[in-house]
């Protein structure tokens, strides 16, 4: 019922920024939370930041707090991820995800874009 379609990453120098951005079709997108992970090399994905439908709460991981930030324009029905003071350990394949319900519940992520990748050089 919902497909995502992530966009924005690429190569950045460490203390650079990106946006990205994740498209999204479906009736439903003003409906869900939505969320952003990230999968480094040999690690496992981990949360990243959460928002709620109406976009006036957002969640995120100590990792990144102060430094990113996640917005969402319904009317583009489009999700936002505006990375700020890259570091070399922020290096991933970046998700969006959306969430089953109107605040972000964990593990009711039900639909994920394809990623895209960010690598920050130093």
């Amino acid at each position: 019922q919902v497909q995502l379609v992530e966009s924005g990453g690429g190569l950045v120098q460490a203390g650079g920024s990106l946006r990205l951005s994740c498209a999204v079709s479906g009736r439903t997108f003003s409906s869900r939370a939505m969320g952003w992970f990230r999968q480094a090399p040999g690690k496992e994905r981990e949360f990243v930041a959460a928002i709620t439908w109406s976009g006036t709460t957002t969640a995120y991981a100590g990792s990144v707090k102060g430094r990113f930030t996640i917005s969402r324009d319904n009317a583009k029905n489009t999700v936002y991820l505006q990375m700020n003071s890259l570091k070399a350990e922020d290096t991933a394949v970046y998700y969006c995800a959306a969430n089953r319900w109107e605040t972000p519940v964990a593990g009711m992520y039900d639909y994920w874009g394809q990623g895209t990748q960010v690598t920050v050089s130093s």
